[in-house]
């Protein structure tokens, strides 16, 4: 029989040497973390697994290495200092997969912290704004903890949940973690005028946060009857839902329903997806599946890297051996897109660092990981220009990519290659 109780009170179930999983991104429940963090002289070897979270983390402090260790399945800013401190580490998985970790239990989930909508009349409650692998850790846990809140999003699909599969409720009535979008820079609208010359109408788009997808979408108000099916969204994509240039009517997939499986932006965002049908929120073990993804005709998939090589390799999860973001859907996107009738796969980033360093290189860095390798790009993206790297030689690839590095860099990493290659 499901509770209500106080955060306190609800925390407690917790024993040492148990395992938590926290609900992802912008639907982190901080108000039941914060409560755990408080606890942390009674317990002893905690693992707080998650995806990225928003907002603070506190049981992420190293002076609370003897209480809680934290698992990130993708490294985000509040937790990555643990892996240098010694009180976290990272699990390399595809999104795709996470959920078969836990169905599997390959890792297993003793208690798991959901934030969820308010009942409706039939007792059912909404993950809201992120349903990726919480689904499979609620179904595989002991114990289901869930932070109720009036603000959260009623979204539909596989988010939907009977409040008898919660145990403990906790009554909240707290904001979303909101995401206002950064100025769009003259490079990231150029990049975005690039990537948008590459889509044509009837496409279907996967893109993540920030300015280079928003440049994207912002340059594709002539497009029509745009398709979406991407691991995440943000407020980009509404006014082209609005003004008709996403309908979802050419999908292969859920045809008619602009498909995620977990939401970050602002409040307007979180006001548009309210009780939205049109949005249909999925499990990342079918959003992320490859074989979903290219069952979409011109599928697009908008990635961007921390540096690509000359040779095409994406190094998207770390600079060098330091441990940045994740693999997450990256590579279950790449390749759909690839496989897709008519799809196309995107590496688009800016040609410098905010430091002034390439990030189309010779070598990827010692250490650094591919997270996407140089067989499954289509093509790269920076202001300078398109490198299409489809079933082009490692010679061809060379060329077409030091034509989009910067200019002032062009020189040195041609000369640092072939010294390196003909030594």
């Amino acid at each position: 029989m499901t509770k209500i109780v106080s955060a306190e009170e609800a925390v407690k179930v917790i024993k040492s040497n148990s395992r938590v999983y926290v609900q992802a991104a912008a639907a982190a429940p901080s108000i039941l973390t914060k409560a755990l963090a408080r606890r942390a002289a009674d317990l002893r070897n905690v693992e707080i697994c998650h995806l990225h979270t928003d907002g603070e983390a506190p049981y992420a402090d190293p002076a609370l290495s003897d209480a809680f260790h934290v698992n990130s399945f993708f490294v985000g800013k509040n937790v990555r200092h643990t892996l240098a401190a010694g009180n976290g580490s990272y699990t390399p998985v595809f999104l795709s997969e996470l959920p078969r970790l836990f169905r599997k239990n390959v890792i297993k989930i003793d208690v798991v912290f959901i934030h969820v909508s308010t009942p409706d009349q039939h007792g059912y409650c909404s993950l809201g704004v992120s349903v990726e692998a919480t689904l499979a850790a609620i179904e595989n846990s002991t114990t289901v903890i869930a932070q109720v809140n009036p603000q959260m999003p009623r979204t539909f699909g596989d988010s939907i949940i009977h409040r008898s599969k919660i145990d403990y409720i906790v009554e909240v009535d707290v904001p979303i973690f909101a995401h206002l979008a950064d100025e769009i820079s003259a490079v990231e609208n150029k990049i975005g005028q690039y990537v948008a010359s590459l889509i044509e109408d009837r496409s279907t788009l996967q893109m993540g946060i920030g300015s280079i997808p928003n440049a994207a979408l912002a340059n594709l108000g002539g497009h029509k009857d745009l398709g979406l099916h991407t691991e995440m969204f943000s407020d980009g994509v509404i006014d082209l839902i609005e003004n008709g240039v996403i309908t979802c009517k050419y999908k292969g997939t859920l045809k008619g329903r602009a498909l995620a499986t977990f939401l970050t932006g602002s409040q307007r965002l979180y006001d548009f997806v309210n009780n939205n049908p049109f949005i249909e929120m999925r499990e990342s073990s079918f959003v992320n599946d490859t074989a979903v993804i290219r069952k979409n005709p011109k599928m697009v998939a908008i990635n961007s890297a921390i540096e690509v090589d000359l040779t095409g390799q994406v190094c998207a999860d770390s600079i060098g051996a330091k441990m940045y973001s994740g693999v997450g859907g990256q590579m279950d996107f790449i390749r759909g897109a690839s496989l897709s009738e008519g799809g196309k796969a995107i590496i688009a980033l800016p040609s410098v660092t905010k430091r002034g360093e390439s990030r189309i290189v010779p070598f990827l860095k010692q250490g650094a990981g591919v997270v996407t390798t140089r067989s499954h790009v289509q093509y790269v993206i920076t202001e300078y220009g398109i490198a299409d790297l489809y079933g082009k030689s490692l010679k061809q690839r060379e060329l077409a990519l030091l034509k989009i590095a910067h200019p002032d860099h062009q020189e040195s990493i041609e000369k640092e290659f072939y010294e390196v290659m003909h030594c």
